[in-house]
């Protein structure tokens, strides 16, 4: 079985910083253009309910599971009933031990927070442009979803492998409270917030005058203060409460940006 290599890992989710931050600008260059949000009124024949952006992810999601996509653990649907790959998979052996990864599946709670953010992040106002606004919103959302989950599988992994017996003793009582408290390393995530702004801010950087609508560093860093960060750490519980049991493997890694 692999070992976890927190060097990857800590890469991997700093690199999502940067996709996220730019698909979050991307999305603010048009307006909040609520209408696309609204159920029943996307413009499509038979969808009486759903809301242009609901259908803009669902079609997404349609054609990335024919494609494989969610054969890939930290990448979790947001729709259910989606088709079967209809290509052979060939995946890398990964270090994870759980059965079914979506029981670490924060999709709602994720979509909720991003349409929160929309708000807080683009212009007041309709400017009509639904489809690219939508189309923006399923490229941002699929970025926070991947880091989301893959801080989730991966560092709960790691974490558990340095010091099991500290998390068995947890486990075993279901002691949530105390199980948060030991994956939480504040300095890790003071210090993720810090370099979250910064990345903000260099990536807006060559913007000139009012050629592109701006958004605020700060409501980027409160998004994975509030959000980002805590459903990391929630689906790190979850992972560890379905990991497979019987297979502690005690390591001792280097600390890494890792929540």
């Amino acid at each position: 079985m692999p070992t976890p290599d927190l060097e990857k890992i800590a890469a991997d989710l700093e690199s999502l910083e940067e996709t996220i931050i730019a698909r979050l600008i991307d999305r603010a260059q048009f307006r909040r253009n609520r209408q696309a949000y609204l159920p029943g009124r996307s413009g499509f024949e038979g969808e009486a309910r759903a809301s242009l952006f609901e259908v803009r992810l669902r079609y997404q999601e349609e054609m990335d599971a024919c494609f494989g996509r969610f054969c890939v653990p930290e990448e979790r649907p947001f729709n259910r009933n989606l088709p079967a790959p209809r290509r052979r998979v060939h995946l890398p052996e990964n270090c994870l031990e759980i059965d079914d990864y979506d029981r670490v599946n924060l999709t709602a709670a994720i979509q909720a927070s991003y349409l929160d953010l929309v708000e807080r992040i683009c212009a007041p106002g309709d400017d009509a442009q639904y489809g690219s606004s939508v189309e923006h919103d399923v490229y941002a959302i699929q970025a926070i979803s991947r880091r989301i989950h893959y801080g989730a599988l991966y560092v709960a992994e790691s974490k558990y492998r340095a010091d099991p017996e500290a998390f068995e003793a947890l486990l075993a009582p279901g002691d949530r409270g105390r199980l948060l408290a030991r994956l939480t390393r504040a300095g890790v995530e003071a210090r993720i917030l810090e370099r979250v702004v910064s990345k903000v801010e260099a990536l807006q950087a060559p913007a000139v005058g009012n050629t592109r609508h701006r958004i605020d560093p700060a409501v980027v860093r409160d998004y994975y203060a509030t959000w980002i960060i805590p459903l990391t750490k929630e689906g790190q519980v979850r992972y560890l409460q379905h990991r497979r049991p019987d297979r502690i493997n005690v390591e001792q890694p280097r600390e890494k940006e890792t929540t």
